[in-house]
């Protein structure tokens, strides 16, 4: 039954169902076992194995099912043009799962577990911004930017500022494009910045 009171018909296919049955898990801030996912979703246990062969791959799916419907970002014009927009959007919708997801240990491993690819794929967009930094700025600045774009950036915005996904697409948008304007226009100089009085 939805929030309004409303019958909400069943997903009719098994991936549908254990779909649900992560998105439930992750909202709950429960473990990821096949056991639970089998259980919630009417789906047989050996199904679920079929399908996802172990955590991990349970954790991939709910990781695909939360994160930017594009997957990682390819290039910098798309991701503050739409796609940080549409992720966020998506994150609203989906917010109950995200939030929980953001802070529990399922979801940091979720998290760890696209580490390698996460990275790649943002310091492939920023790099060309950051070649003139030293190696270990170009990853601080690198750091800085991609935490303006992901779930947690989305988390505190909607929290302490009640934001919604929009709004806080635009406000991490807007600060991306000027740490970017900056590092093309200061270069070398980029990290020394004077302290605001």
């Amino acid at each position: 039954m939805t929030d309004d009171g409303t019958i909400q018909e069943k997903p009719s296919s098994n991936d549908e169902r254990i779909d649900e049955a992560l998105l439930q898990l992750a909202a709950e801030g429960a473990p990821l076992t096949h056991d639970a996912v089998a259980k919630i979703s009417g789906v047989s246990r050996r199904t679920v194995y079929r399908r996802y062969a172990d955590q991990v791959e349970l954790r991939k799916r709910l990781w695909n099912l939360l994160s930017p419907p594009g997957g990682m970002p390819r290039n910098l014009h798309d991701l503050l043009d739409r796609e940080l927009r549409e992720t966020f959007e998506k994150f609203d919708r989906q917010a109950a799962a995200m939030t929980v997801a953001s802070a529990s240990p399922e979801g940091r491993q979720m998290r760890l577990e696209m580490k390698a690819e996460r990275v790649a794929a943002y310091s492939a967009i920023f790099g060309p911004h950051t070649d003139r930094l030293t190696e270990e700025q170009a990853r601080k600045a690198h750091a800085a930017m991609q935490l303006l774009c992901c779930g947690l950036a989305w988390r505190e915005m909607r929290d302490q500022w009640d934001l919604n996904g929009p709004d806080a697409a635009e406000a991490s948008a807007w600060a991306v494009k000027v740490l970017i304007a900056h590092l093309d226009r200061e270069g070398a100089q980029a990290f020394d910045v004077p302290t605001p009085h």
